[in-house]
């Protein structure tokens, strides 16, 4: 009774006031600093992965990087045929003289007729590094929308990566807000369930909120050490309901069954101090388990990943830091007055015969339990199987970066976007080959760049014109290369291979002392996904030993940490398996609303992998410890599986469906990739806290006996637990 949890809970609950306005004091603390201090958002710089990166550095070196590019296009009105040619050459004119008086705008192309004359385009390139187009956008688009009221019998619209990133950023706020929508009420229903009393169950809730909004705080400070890529608030809040409600559930729960074992005999001050004796310990080392997964992602070298890392970390130790200081002060304040009231309620259900429930596993849980202690291996052996077969479609995983093409269409320049590249097919993506080498070299460099792009004019893959830039210091050229075909599609894949592999080297590749790297579109698009998939195993290795690590530091058992790891990839393999299933298919567009890339976002796995190891020992740890607390207590370790199974069903339950629908909510989402994550990560869940906590990690210990503590003999090599009299009552 003299742990760190103990210590925080017995002060929280002595002097609960205090502790509830130090830790609103804190949530305000942090969200002012962080405000005060701004967030660092990702700059291009952060972005550059592969050869693309590469590329992309040595042309910034030469002043020759990418601008942010708007393009407004004039066609005729739907219905009509022809496009009015004089109409439409004024209206050009008109956006013309428009855009060259803003301060955003560098510089006006000549306006561009398309190959049909049923289209015309004006190019507009903005000052400022690319990823600032969107900041500075809405101008132009102001602009646009005056010249097409100011000439209604045309359509003029705007399209551009400034354009689509804004709708993005609007869509993706307006898909959060209603996530928020679905996902409070129905967590706030469910926890009315569990606990039966409107207090109890609007604390998890509210310290769930309180935490998001001090991390979010705290995410906004850590930005300036990992700059933010922009998805640092969607996976605060994605984390931070989710563990934020379950912490504090796991704690609840523990109180309400220490209070209903205690009969009245102790304080409540005491009674909170036993549930942080036990499922204090455990929701801190749950929260660390879930720290240090998330930090693999560090490893990644890539900057969206860094800030997932910072905001999982972020939230989820904000969150351990609310359930060891706060909580204990307001289950001291409303836990005995809720415990009143509900032994009131059952008083006069007893005074009116009306049957009670009883403690332990329920109806469900306790069949799967019976039939899995007569037969722990059939059942290993089916679920284990079983669970395999989920995970089968993984062999077909194709891993690609959710790009621009596969953004919603209901966003209005998305719209545009797909009418510009009919009307201008060359537009729809590009190569850029870039080389650096000393100024003497330059003239060489250029013919060498000539020689590839006449080679390139007779690449049916390859159409337009190129375009050849150096830089003022003559020490970097650029060629691009439009490219006619959408960057996913095979046509536009094989020439870059056929650009990097041969044409390069024939041509630029012989200029000696130059440096030559291919950048683009194309580029981009294939580079990330190598860069995940050479990745991959090295972040899954380190959660691999991270879970091991973690496991047999809880419960000084390696039996115990190599089975959470390979219960971890059982169900981590499942639920990507139905990813695959599902999305790389089109049976399943109707039902979830969207439209198939044949492909699973190249960041989705790894992101899954290490969110669901982090949260997977919230349940192993949360079970396991359960399990040991009735070895230490001298119950045989097969009845001490079943008691400690049994009895933690209905927490493990009741989290899981909290965070099944949290990550549910994220699947209604337009943005592809968030939907591809929300699907998964419910999937995972379902599958770890239904499958392997209750069928197949039961079946396991069943089978292993005693040997599941080796090299410990029985657990007594574990950190102790508060000792009790007698078997826990299994109460709520």
């Amino acid at each position: 009774m003299t742990t760190f949890p103990v210590r925080m809970a017995r002060w929280s609950a002595g002097h609960p006031w205090r502790a509830i306005a130090g830790w609103f004091l804190f949530v305000a603390l942090c969200l002012g600093a962080g405000i005060s201090a701004g967030t660092h958002a990702a700059t291009s710089e952060d972005f550059r992965v592969g050869e693309a990166g590469r590329a992309e550095a040595m042309a910034a070196g030469g002043g020759l990087h990418q601008k942010p590019v708007e393009r407004v296009l004039i066609t005729a009105k739907p219905g009509t045929d022809t496009l009015d040619r004089v109409a439409a050459d004024t209206a050009a004119q008109d956006i013309t003289a428009r855009m060259w008086k803003l301060p955003e705008v560098d510089a006006v192309g000549a306006p561009v007729r398309s190959a049909d004359g049923r289209a015309v385009r004006v190019d507009v390139t903005m000052k400022g590094p690319e990823l600032d187009g969107k900041k500075h956008v809405a101008p132009l688009r102001a602009q646009t929308a005056a010249v097409r009221a100011a000439h209604p019998a045309l359509r003029v619209e705007e399209t551009g990566s400034p354009s689509i990133s804004k709708g993005v950023e609007k869509l993706r706020g307006d898909d959060l807000s209603r996530t928020e929508i679905i996902a409070l009420p129905v967590t706030l229903i469910t926890l009315l369930f569990v606990f039966r009393s409107v207090a109890m169950a609007t604390v998890p809730l509210l310290l769930a909120l309180s935490s998001i909004a001090a991390a979010i705080g705290l995410s906004m400070l850590a930005s300036h050490a990992f700059p933010d890529a922009g998805v640092g608030t969607n996976v605060i809040l994605l984390i931070g309901l989710a563990v934020g409600v379950d912490y504090t559930l796991f704690y609840l729960k523990r109180e309400r069954e220490e209070r209903a074992r205690a009969g009245g005999r102790l304080s409540s001050q005491a009674v909170v101090e036993l549930a942080a004796a036990t499922s204090g310990r455990a929701v801190v080392l749950s929260g660390l388990a879930v720290a240090v997964s998330s930090a693999t992602l560090y490893l990644v070298d890539d900057v969206i990943f860094s800030s997932i890392a910072t905001g999982a970390i972020v939230v989820t130790l904000v969150a351990v830091v609310s359930s060891l200081t706060v909580l204990p002060a307001l289950l001291a304040t409303f836990g005995e007055r809720a415990e009143r009231r509900a032994l009131r309620k059952a008083a006069r259900a007893a005074g009116s015969g009306t049957a009670q429930p009883k403690g332990g596993a329920g109806r469900l849980t306790g069949a799967v339990l019976r039939a899995t202690s007569r037969r722990p291996g059939a059942t290993l052996t089916v679920a284990v199987l079983a669970t395999l077969a989920l995970a089968a479609p993984l062999l077909d995983l194709e891993l690609t970066d959710m790009g621009r093409e596969t953004h919603s269409r209901s966003i209005p320049a998305m719209q545009t976007y797909d009418r510009l590249n009919h009307a201008f097919p060359e537009l729809k993506s590009m190569h850029q080959v870039v080389v650096r080498a000393e100024p003497a070299l330059a003239d060489e460099v250029t013919g060498a760049l000539r020689e590839l792009a006449r080679r390139a004019e007779a690449d049916p893959a390859l159409a337009g014109t190129a375009e050849l830039r150096t830089s003022p210091d003559r020490r970097v050229s650029l060629l691009e290369l439009p490219v006619p075909h959408h960057v996913s599609s095979d046509a536009a894949q094989t020439s870059l291979e056929r650009l990097r592999g041969t044409y390069v080297p024939v041509t630029v590749g012989q200029v000696t002392g130059a440096r030559t790297a291919v950048t683009g579109d194309v580029a981009r698009y294939a580079d990330y996904p190598e860069h995940q998939k050479q990745k991959l195993p090295i972040v899954i290795g380190s959660l691999l030993l991270v879970t091991f690590a973690m496991t047999v530091w809880a419960f000084r058992s390696v039996l115990l940490g190599l089975v959470g790891v390979a219960l971890n990839l059982l169900s981590a393999a499942a639920s990507l398996g139905l990813l695959v299933l599902v999305f790389q298919g089109e049976w399943a567009e109707p039902l979830l609303d969207f439209t198939s890339t044949g492909s699973v976002g190249s960041r989705v796995p790894l992101f899954l992998f290490v969110i669901l190891f982090g949260l997977s020992m919230d349940y192993q740890v949360f079970v396991i410890s359960r399990i040991r607390e009735g070895v230490l207590r001298g119950v045989p370790t097969r009845q001490a599986v079943l008691e400690g199974i049994g009895g933690s069903a209905s927490v493990v339950t009741s989290a899981a469906f909290v965070m099944v629908t949290v990550f549910a909510s994220f699947v209604p989402l337009h943005i592809m990739e968030m939907k591809q994550i929300g699907f998964s990560l419910a999937v995972a869940v379902l599958i770890d806290a239904f499958v392997i906590r209750i069928v197949i990690l039961p079946a396991l210990m069943l089978l292993l006996g005693d040997r599941c503590w080796w090299p410990s003999r029985n657990g007594r090599g574990a950190p102790p637990v508060v000792p009790v009299g007698r078997p826990l009552e299994n109460v709520g």
